[in-house]
């Protein structure tokens, strides 16, 4: 019974949900698991009139607060460790300030979930240890968003990967699926401490640290286990960062507040739609739209779903109400590409900035067969390219841009017989990915004699021009046994030259393991 009214005094202010299976933050939508389609729900339920006004509690209008009203783990033990995290984060007030108003577009949601599965509140704080809360980060072990899932462990809790969207870049998707994983690790471990150190380096590492505690008669806690160091950093940084927004007030370090009512609504589509053009439904801006749902890497929601987006609050009726006007086939534009001699469905793909995979998919083809005088047809945008601001090809145009500006220089390079991505990469001393990107291609798309190859070279030696951090992320590296310059060039798609650049090792030949390494990393062509 006291679950019960826990979860009604939760609802957002004169809105009460009924049973204890709804959601007690959410009160003007109802999200499901992220594999499912959910719409918004509409029609909130009354109190069950047995709930006396005498049982409820005021609501917390400050998710700040209603943080601090759930949260469940031991924040003020003196470990070193913590002691020398929460230090570091009292001294660097700002960067809590910046974080924490980066996650208020998403900090609703996760909460809400985080509690309606009795979580310590703790958890819906964990992106900010792991992305700052920014939904596109990406770090050195090619793990992506806000939750920072590796590309592993996102096909193993069901996080879609296509070349129109990244799951682990949505937030309703990776949070459902950091929250499941953690509930697994915590059930498997019986502790949160080492269910969050197993999110970070893997249930494996961790259970191999207990048994070799146990085998030593030592304590098996997370203080206790020899665990990988960051991990050993990790677990009190989260603690450290919980503690600092439990105690704001008494530390001085004021946090914006944000309402405890929902940022954005669920809606349902059905089919594919022009980012663009939805954005127009809404009334909102592309970038608005791509901020709620950064998972969509290009100019339209994927084609094979998920059929859904998420919408600001403010939006979402308008937005509704002109897409049940809207007809599906009229949400896509179509080009109608009647089939010429030579051509082969890669090089229609690349004139159409697609893949291959869309056009077989749009066309029903079930390999690559066409024929001359036959017509396809082909998925295309309804505006110009720029107004899909943070489109992964508008991203790249950008970038490119960016790179004219920038200390490298432009090469034209005329693709000749028997040439490879990789040997043109080796020629300029510069990685396949990187190679393939410049160019908008796949490292395994084929390479058509006579086409022309667009490289861009550093040309000075200074580091990374300002204008490519908008698109470039800094991260640090740490060099693990068998590493070599040219294998950690290849994983994250920079140059060898540009490693040495960045780390002034021209004059260094060898690597050591543990050698801490800088690198930018550019998160649009990152797995």
């Amino acid at each position: 019974m006291q679950l019960v009214r826990k979860i009604v005094v939760l609802t957002t202010a004169g809105l009460i949900l009924a049973g204890c299976q709804n959601n007690p933050l959410i009160s003007q939508q109802t999200l499901g698991p992220a594999s499912q389609s959910i719409d918004t729900a509409k029609n909130i339920s009354v109190a069950n009139e047995s709930s006396k006004s005498s049982d409820l509690k005021p609501v917390s209008t400050d998710l700040w607060q209603l943080t601090r009203e759930h949260m469940q783990l031991n924040l003020d033990n003196e470990k070193p460790r913590l002691q020398s995290q929460f230090k570091w984060y009292t001294k660097h007030p700002e960067h809590i300030q910046r974080v924490t108003t980066r996650a208020s577009r998403y900090y609703y949601y996760i909460l809400s979930e985080v509690i309606k599965r009795d979580m310590p509140a703790e958890i819906a704080l964990l992106p900010i240890v792991e992305s700052a809360y920014d939904p596109f980060a990406y770090s050195h072990g090619r793990a992506a968003g806000a939750w920072q899932f590796i590309p592993g462990t996102a096909k193993h809790f069901g996080l879609k990967s296509s070349w129109w969207y990244d799951g682990r870049r949505d937030i309703v998707a990776s949070t459902d699926a950091a929250l499941t994983y953690l509930q697994q690790l915590h059930k498997r471990f019986g502790d949160w401490e080492l269910a969050l150190a197993a999110y970070n380096c893997g249930g494996g590492n961790v259970s191999k640290a207990i048994r070799k505690n146990k085998k030593k008669g030592l304590p098996t806690d997370f203080w206790s286990l020899d665990l990988p160091k960051e991990t050993r950093a990790y677990v009190p940084k989260l603690l450290a960062v919980s503690r600092l927004i439990r105690d704001a007030d008494q530390l001085s370090i004021p946090l914006a507040p944000i309402a405890n009512t929902p940022a954005f609504e669920l809606v349902k589509l059905d089919s594919q739609i022009d980012l663009a053009q939805a954005a127009e439904l809404g009334n909102i801006t592309t970038q608005e739209l791509y901020q709620f749902n950064p998972g969509f890497n290009r100019w339209a929601t994927d084609p094979d779903g998920p059929h859904h987006l998420l919408i600001p609050v403010a939006s979402a009726d308008q937005f509704r109400a002109r897409l049940a006007e809207l007809p599906a086939e009229q949400r896509v534009n179509w080009t109608r590409y009647k089939i010429r001699s030579g051509d082969t469905v890669s090089t229609i793909a690349r004139q159409y900035k697609t893949t291959s995979a869309v056009i077989r998919n749009a066309n029903k083809l079930k390999g690559n067969n066409i024929r001359a005088g036959r017509y396809l047809l082909i998925p295309s945008a309804k505006h110009q390219s720029s107004d899909y601001v943070l489109s992964q090809s508008q991203r790249f145009n950008r970038k490119q841009n960016q790179l004219a500006q920038s200390n490298r220089n432009k090469t034209s390079y005329k693709v000749k017989s028997g040439d490879s991505f990789w040997k043109i990469a080796k020629q300029y001393d510069i990685s396949v990915r990187q190679l393939a990107s410049w160019n908008q291609m796949a490292p395994g798309d084929p390479l058509r004699a006579g086409h022309t190859l667009t490289i861009w070279k550093s040309q000075t030696n200074q580091g990374l021009n300002r204008s490519d951090e908008q698109l470039i992320r800094r991260i640090g590296y740490s060099v693990r046994n068998g590493d070599s310059l040219y294998t950690i060039a290849g994983r994250f798609s920079v140059s060898v030259k540009d490693i040495k650049r960045w780390n002034k090792l021209e004059n260094s030949k060898y690597l050591q393991p543990g050698q801490k390494l800088t690198l930018y990393v550019d998160i649009t062509q990152a797995d």
